[in-house]
């Protein structure tokens, strides 16, 4: 099992997540700092639940919008690497979700593969984040196109397959390694979720660059 000061790292940063979350989606839906992209209104919060505290900076340098009530109508133009970032967390946030209830699927059913877990895990995980994945990058591309719900839904597979692929490459190598450094936590313990965390801030670096292709590119929308 891994050491009491994990634990309580775990506990702490965890909280920190949550309350940076909840802050988030107030200041979205109470304060009317409502995001141009309505699926934003849903990354923005998710993306906290694994960055946390560290993940509030970016949103509020680059991915808070003006208050209604204060400066209806201002638009502020992200640079390439804040497109990019914003892009990340849009997929981050369906794998983020995805793995989470692939994770805790797969664990109440005692389901394995094999006998590992791990790899059922992985198998559960990557349907749930391919799915969610693929719902998040169809309200995206579809409002921002103008797309019907067939041209919609395969523009977001052709969109989303390279970079949701490669977040759960980088997401997937962390899980290995920690099965292998911790190989007895479940999703009942508290570092379980810290090394899930970090997990999917891994995913969100291995994604990053591909993220910047597709949008260099003109695959992917500028966010």
């Amino acid at each position: 099992m891994p050491p009491f000061w994990l634990s309580i790292v775990a506990k702490a940063h965890i909280f920190l997540s949550l309350i940076a979350a909840g802050w988030v989606a107030v200041d979205i839906f109470v304060v009317g700092r409502r995001q141009k992209m309505k699926i934003m209104e849903a990354v923005w919060p998710l993306t906290m639940l694994y960055f946390g505290p560290i993940g509030a900076i970016f949103y509020c340098w680059f991915g808070r919008t003006p208050s209604i009530s204060r400066s209806e109508g201002v638009v502020r133009k992200k640079s390439m690497w804040q497109a990019t970032f914003t892009g990340a967390t849009h997929c981050g946030a369906g794998c983020a979700l995805g793995d989470f209830l692939g994770d805790w699927l797969a664990f109440l059913l005692g389901f394995t593969i094999s006998g590992s877990d791990l790899a059922s895990k992985i198998v559960l995980g990557f349907a749930f984040a391919y799915a969610l994945g693929i719902l998040f990058q169809y309200f995206s591309v579809a409002p921002m196109r103008g797309l019907g719900i067939r041209e919609g839904i395969f523009a977001a597979i052709k969109i989303d397959t390279l970079s949701l692929t490669a977040y759960e490459v980088g997401m997937f190598a962390w899980m290995a390694f920690r099965a292998t450094v911790y190989p007895d936590l479940k999703p009942t313990n508290w570092s379980y979720w810290l090394m899930m965390q970090i997990a999917m801030i891994v995913g969100f670096i291995t994604t990053y660059p591909v993220n910047w292709w597709l949008i260099l590119r003109g695959i992917k929308e500028r966010m």
